[in-house]
């Protein structure tokens, strides 16, 4: 089965599209299917109108990412033919003088839903599933099959910005409000109406008219050269920016391609010129990294590729979690909305209402957003029982602990609250740094004991890191792992050494930047440099965020508890400078306004006293203050892969630009070394390691990939 053809008694044919795989996909097969569907209904007598559909759950899921992904300098000739002959058969669409509609009985994204803006009437089932819109910039990818161009016509410049330049996708009422469809049905009624549609514009020439192919069609809001327009575009060059460093090549691209479409350029030229930009796009080392790790990599790690394999999916029933502050609360608010009951228990109840309270605010923002109705918010707050008593946890078939990070703590609430666990619970423990193995050491049942690490703030953070210690059983990894997906988290599975993964790697950046300013580097230099590498902050503000004496105080802790050991500290400056900013000048973070930077209401400056670690003629290269920052943290993270810590590169991948502020066109960090070059970067970390230390070190498994050749995958 392919594309089936159906032609009825009222003269309307329907192509039911159900291409090999599980879904449809502009891929090799497409074309010619689909050029074989408009050469026949090109050769039809009576006919009145044609259907576009889909036998798949999904309409139509876009492009083949695994061709894109390999196509090569020598191959973008022959990527941007296929694109042309794909984008003639859609204009040969559009100019049939019948009505062409797509009835989108599923998600229907990127190419899928430039099938459709070549159809003049768009229906879509109102399914849960059904998303609308042209995701690709997400991917590091810009819709080469007419997207830009035509939703430019349809909704003009500033309206179809936020789809273009953020990927935004809809649910079907959002998709007609935003004006991407015309008609909404329930999925039953989407053939009857498509037909009823057909039949109901016989003779309405405009029906069958695009409307850029109208004559004296103007664009909504004005062309790209109008007056008011030019500042918009100024507006969103310096948001792009802001947003990308200049990093990532296809979200100035589409911006681009939208300004000539809606300049002086005619709708053909403008789609040529769509095909030029997305061709010439696909081979660059940005888009080939995000494709590879926010699609393969998302795909791998979500699909459970580090889940212990042959254990049954679970579900938790009843979830109880001890500790109502900024975690436990964040955490309450992530269960509550995936339909779990949750039992919040503090000291007091008044904490514990307060805990509760925070779920009612963010439900709040939504009802007021129109994203929830009223209703439904109730229905989630019903979830949440706060209390006070330690029996209402009794039953729970997991109980996560987010309580203050300190070991005698976590210890005694175990103690007191364990047993109140189902027949066959296990317990979590939130903790960014303390060693797994040790607190289940005082578990009656190790096996059934895992750590899990929420990230801050936990209703926006999309990665849960789960820390096996020593004795944690598979079945419990696995029961950990489909909780994460449950409550729409993207899980990571690591090994319990010092850090963990994402504490651990994050740690390394932001020391590397406090020793380049302990060794005389300029304080504002170092923090804007690491911004323009792609990190989401300068680490130094970072630094501010997380709170200088937090470190300070884990480290200590780690050295009390024999987890580091002070003269192998790879930073000795960078430890003392922030334990002196900490103890001798009062300099705790942002929270307290005194970090690397004083904060007020106008805003934050560079704190003055800085200047006291400042050493004239120290000033080193750009490239080598960001690659100091960067190559730290990669090569934290190859170590983690080589000792096991990490279970694959997906995980390291996924996990370090969702966790730990990976720049996204890196791919995540151990994709970037298979862009850069394993050769190339073997020479670059022997340099540095020459002139700033042994922690630049190539380790062996990086040196094994680069002598056989082989990228990580």
């Amino acid at each position: 089965m392919a594309f089936a053809y159906d032609k009825d008694a009222d003269g309307i044919v329907t192509i039911t599209m159900d291409m090999d795989g599980p879904v449809n996909a502009m891929n090799d097969q497409f074309w010619p299917l689909f050029k074989g569907a408009m050469d026949q209904i090109e050769a039809e007598d009576d006919l009145k109108g044609v259907i576009w559909t889909s036998a798949k759950d999904t309409f139509f899921a876009g492009g083949d990412l695994n061709m894109l992904k390999g196509i090569t300098p020598d191959t973008v000739g022959e990527l941007f033919e296929q694109v042309e002959a794909t984008k003639a058969v859609m204009r040969r669409m559009e100019k049939i003088p019948v009505p062409m509609v797509a009835a989108i009985n599923g998600a229907a994204l990127g190419g899928g839903y430039e099938i459709c803006l070549a159809c003049n009437h768009r229906i879509a089932a109102d399914n849960p599933k059904t998303k609308i819109g042209l995701p690709e910039v997400t991917l590091g990818l810009l819709p080469g099959g007419g997207g830009v161009v035509r939703l430019t016509y349809l909704l003009g410049l500033e309206g179809a910005m936020p789809f273009l330049l953020e990927g935004r996708q809809l649910n079907p009422q959002k998709a007609l409000k935003a004006g991407l469809i015309h008609e909404v049905v329930a999925p039953d009624q989407l053939l009857a109406s498509a037909k009823a549609h057909i039949l109901s514009v016989q003779g309405d020439e405009t029906a069958v008219t695009q409307p850029w192919d109208t004559k004296g069609y103007k664009i909504p809001g004005g062309p790209s050269t109008s007056p008011k327009n030019a500042p918009r575009i100024a507006g969103a060059t310096a948001m792009l920016f802001k947003k990308t460093r200049g990093l990532m090549p296809a979200p100035v691209r589409i911006l681009d391609i939208m300004t000539e479409a809606a300049g002086k350029i005619d709708f053909d030229t403008a789609q040529r010129y769509e095909s030029r930009r997305f061709a010439s796009l696909t081979p660059l080392a940005p888009t080939k990294n995000m494709i590879e790790t926010l699609f393969f990599g998302m795909n791998k790690v979500n699909g459970g590729a580090s889940r212990p394999k042959d254990i049954p999916r679970t579900k938790i029933e009843r979830l109880g979690i001890l500790g109502a502050g900024m975690m436990g609360q964040g955490i309450t608010y992530s269960a509550a909305m995936a339909g779990i009951p949750v039992v919040l228990k503090d000291m007091s109840m008044e904490e514990a209402e307060r805990g509760k309270a925070y779920t009612e605010k963010l439900l709040n923002k939504r009802v007021d957003k129109g994203r929830m109705t009223a209703e439904q918010r109730d229905a989630v707050l019903a979830l949440i029982t706060p209390t006070d008593k330690t029996d209402e946890v009794q039953g729970c078939d997991l109980i996560i602990e987010a309580v203050f990070e300190k070991i005698d703590v976590k210890n005694a609430v175990l103690a007191e609250h364990e047993e109140l666990l189902a027949e066959g619970g296990f317990w979590g423990s939130n903790t960014s740094t303390l060693p797994i193995t040790r607190l289940a050491s005082e578990s009656r049942k190790p096996e059934n004991f895992v750590g899990l690490h929420f990230f801050s703030p936990v209703d926006k953070m999309p990665l849960l890191e789960i820390i096996a210690g020593d004795q944690t059983s598979d079945e419990t990894l696995a029961r950990a792992f489909d909780f994460a997906r449950q409550i729409k988290k993207t899980p990571i599975i690591v090994g319990d050494k010092t850090g963990f993964y994402t504490s651990r790697t994050i740690g390394t950046k932001i020391l590397e930047a406090v020793q380049l300013v302990a060794e005389g580097q300029d304080p504002v230099r170092v923090d804007n440099l690491s911004r323009l590498i792609g990190m989401p902050t300068g680490m130094l503000s970072l630094l501010d965020e997380v709170q200088l004496k937090l470190i300070n105080d884990i480290y200590n802790t780690q050295v009390d508890m024999g987890l580091q050991d002070p003269s192998q500290e790879p930073t000795p400056e960078a430890r003392n400078m922030v334990s002196e900013l900490v103890s001798q000048h009062d300099r705790q973070g942002r929270a307290t306004g005194k970090g690397f930077y004083d904060y007020t209401s106008d805003g934050k400056v560079i704190w003055p006293g800085l200047v006291a670690w400042r050493k004239e003629g120290t000033d080193l290269p750009d490239q080598d203050i960001q690659d100091r920052i960067l190559f730290r943290a990669v090569l934290e993270t190859l170590r983690c892969l080589e000792e096991g810590v990490l279970r694959s590169v997906a995980d390291g991948n996924v996990g370090s630009i969702l966790g730990i502020g990976a720049p996204v066109h890196t791919g995540g960090y151990i994709q970037f070394v298979n862009t850069y070059g394993l050769d190339r970067f073997v020479a670059r970390c022997e340099e540095l390691a020459a002139k700033f230390g042994d922690r630049f070190d190539p380790p062996a498994l990086l040196k094994q990939h680069a002598s056989e050749q082989k990228l990580f995958a």
